[in-house]
C-alpha cells in the first residue's frame, strides 16, 4: 500500500514537472502576449519614424521658398559672398522643412558694384522689363504654401520677380503666398499688395521685412525674428 502511494506521488510530481517545462518552452518559442504586443508596438513606431524621415528626405513638406538675392557690393554691408535675402530664405526653409528655389537671371548682366546695380535696377523698372530667369521651376502642384522673397529695389520687387509671377500665375492660383523682403529702410515696400495684384487667384498672407545689414551681421537676432513671424503664421 505504501509502495503504491509512493509511486502515485512520484508520477504526479513527474507530470507537474513536464507541464512546467512545456509551458516554459512555449513561452520561449512564442513569447508571452505582453512580449508580442510590445514588439508590435516597437515595429509600428519604427515604421512611422521611417515614413516621417522619408517624407523629410524627399521634401514633402508642402512648402517652397522662392527667392532672388544678390552678392557683390551691397548697401551698408560691403562686398558679400551670400546675399541678404538668401540668408533669410534659408532660415525659413530650415525652420519649416521647405524646399528652396533661387531665381537666377538667365543673362546675369547685373553689376557687382552697388551704385551701378541700382542704375540697372531703376532702368528695368522704368522700362517695366521682364528679365528671364534660368532653369526650371519646381513642380508647384506639390506645394500648398510658397514663401517668396527678394531685396527691395526702388520701392518694389525686382522686375525679374514679376517674370516669375506672370509665368507661373496659373500654377500659383489657389496657393498661399507669403512675401518677405530685405531692405535698408523701405520695410516690406508693399510686397504683399503688389504680389496680390500680380497673383489675384492666390491667398497672400502677412509678410516679413528685415534690414539686409541685420540679416548679414546679426543672424542670431534675425533668426529669432523669423521664428516669431513663422509662429505667428502658424508654422
Amino acid at each position: 500500500m505504501i509502495k503504491k502511494l509512493t509511486a502515485l506521488i512520484l508520477m504526479a510530481m513527474m507530470l507537474l514537472s513536464l507541464s512546467a517545462c512545456g509551458s516554459s518552452a512555449d513561452q520561449k518559442e512564442n513569447g508571452s502576449a505582453e512580449d508580442i504586443t510590445t514588439a508590435a508596438q516597437q515595429e509600428s513606431a519604427e515604421a512611422e519614424t521611417e515614413e516621417t524621415q522619408a517624407a523629410s528626405d524627399t521634401g514633402e513638406s508642402g512648402i517652397l521658398v522662392v527667392y532672388f538675392s544678390r552678392t557683390g557690393e551691397q548697401f551698408t554691408v560691403g562686398v558679400i559672398e551670400e546675399g541678404n535675402t538668401a540668408i533669410v530664405a534659408k532660415m525659413i526653409a530650415e525652420k519649416t522643412g521647405a524646399d528652396l528655389f533661387e531665381v537666377l537671371p538667365a543673362d546675369d548682366y547685373y553689376p557687382m558694384t552697388y551704385e551701378e546695380l541700382t542704375e540697372v535696377a531703376l532702368h528695368e523698372q522704368d522700362e517695366n522689363a521682364r528679365p528671364e530667369y534660368a532653369g526650371d521651376v519646381p513642380d508647384l502642384s506639390k506645394y500648398n504654401t510658397i514663401f517668396i522673397g527678394a531685396p527691395v529695389w526702388w520701392g518694389d520687387w525686382p522686375m525679374i520677380m514679376y517674370t516669375f509671377f506672370e509665368k507661373n500665375a496659373d500654377a500659383l492660383a489657389g496657393k498661399t503666398l507669403i512675401p518677405f523682403s530685405t531692405h535698408e529702410g523701405s520695410g516690406l515696400a508693399g510686397f504683399d499688395r503688389k504680389l496680390a495684384s500680380a497673383c489675384p487667384d492666390s491667398s497672400v498672407k502677412d509678410g516679413y521685412a528685415v534690414r539686409g545689414s541685420d540679416a548679414q551681421n546679426n543672424r542670431e537676432s534675425t533668426s529669432s525674428s523669423v521664428n516669431d513671424w513663422l509662429s505667428m503664421l502658424g508654422y
